[in-house]
């Protein structure tokens, strides 16, 4: 809980936690669990992108690998647990065997990726997309407000984006991911419960939607020639929100808008926003889709104006290795608590990381269901059940009689 308090000191934003892709504040808190780690008995290592990776040796180099992480970027104004937690919790667990003096018969290699969140970029899973070998070259063109390339961050962050399809990690002796997370929900403090094991990761679409329409005077263009651009977007948000709330299970969000000119006195001539939408079952969330792009192109006809649909990146749902899922339920047990399933509905590196071997996850109760935001809060006794169920786990891992 200490480390967590001082990894939120690093941020590029002064009186709020704001640390993104490439910018000196993760770099301080990359040398910051990179100490740890080392301290740990782990070799340290980051790779063509910047993600950070411990290695603890394992006693049979034909065991395999056990990967453990999250990730150490945030959201703008962010809390301090959603990622780091998931890195010091693997990092304790690597601790405690460090501390015996034992080695477990696979590595466990534990891996800091530099970006999952996508707030410089918009890159959802850059470090995973890197580590998995997902990422689309044509992302390198991307820029930032500032109009620095994605790949001119990767060459002053110390990597090498003409290097980033070599650094794909080969999955020949992966037995499995595990990641810890806050819940960022409210289902195990409803139910009473420290943890929870997640059964499968919701799909995600992320697009950028454009509305042009024409510029004009505030004061001389009648309400009946206007082709506002923003009317059309708002229509267009409230549209998102109805079809949401027309299929159980399905979210969308609008989270950023951007209107052109921008002047208090001129009609908007162009509008771009983000949509995010998302749910377990694939089929649905396409299907939410086709009705909300329907919906998009009745909204432009009524008003006069373009619009275009832009698949920025898209996710299907995952779900989480059945065995491996079993035993981290048992783990959950041995620390005396009920093992409680459910879902996530919010995105992590384990998307990224089926490409490579089987996921599981491990769920920390997190305070009101709140994240993304400053309030987000865990309790340090929750944490501790958290990292005795990794511990039990690796445990059970190294003396089953066949690998995760």
């Amino acid at each position: 809980m200490a480390r967590c308090d001082d990894l939120a000191m690093h941020s590029d934003e002064p009186g709020r936690l704001t640390r993104r892709y490439g910018t000196p504040a993760l770099r301080a808190a990359q040398d910051a669990v990179a100490a740890w780690m080392e301290a740990a008995g782990m070799g340290v290592r980051r790779d063509a992108v910047g993600n950070l990776l411990g290695r603890y040796h394992g006693s049979d180099p034909a065991a395999g690998t056990l990967l453990l992480g999250s990730h150490l970027d945030s959201v703008r104004d962010a809390g301090r647990y959603d990622g780091p937690l998931g890195v010091l919790v693997g990092l304790a667990a690597v601790e405690h065997l460090h501390a015996r003096g034992e080695r477990l018969p696979f590595a466990i290699e534990l891996v800091a990726f530099a970006d999952e969140e996508g707030l410089r970029f918009g890159t959802a899973y850059l470090g995973s997309g890197v580590f998995t070998g997902a990422l689309d070259a044509a992302s390198l063109a991307l820029a930032d407000d500032a109009g620095v390339t994605l790949a001119d961050a990767i060459r002053a962050f110390g990597g090498e984006p003409d290097a980033l399809a070599a650094a794909r990690r080969d999955g020949a002796d992966l037995l499995a991911y595990l990641e810890v997370h806050i819940e960022q929900g409210p289902t195990l403090e409803a139910r009473n419960l420290p943890v929870g094991v997640v059964t499968a990761i919701a799909g995600r679409s992320g697009l950028q939607v454009t509305f042009a329409g024409e510029a004009g005077h505030a004061g001389t263009v009648a309400m009946p020639l206007r082709r506002d651009a923003l009317c059309a977007a708002a229509e267009f948000v409230l549209a998102a929100e109805e079809t949401a709330r027309s299929l159980p299970g399905l979210v969308a969000t609008v989270g950023q808008i951007a209107a052109e000119p921008g002047a208090g006195n001129v009609i908007p001539g162009l509008v771009r926003l983000s949509l995010d939408v998302r749910h377990a079952d694939d089929a649905a969330r396409d299907d939410a889709l086709r009705r909300l792009r329907a919906r998009t192109d009745e909204i432009a006809a009524h008003r006069r104006v373009v619009a275009t649909w832009e698949l920025v990146n898209d996710n299907p749902a995952i779900a989480c290795e059945p065995a491996l899922a079993a035993t981290l339920a048992r783990a959950v047990e041995q620390t005396g608590h009920h093992t409680h399933r459910l879902p996530s509905g919010a995105g992590h590196d384990g998307v990224m990381l089926t490409h490579l071997c089987p996921v599981a996850m491990l769920f920390v109760r997190c305070a009101g269901g709140v994240s993304h935001n400053p309030a987000e809060s865990v309790t340090a006794e929750d944490v501790a059940v958290a990292i005795e169920t990794v511990d039990r786990c690796l445990l059970l891992l190294a003396t089953a009689p066949s690998s995760p």
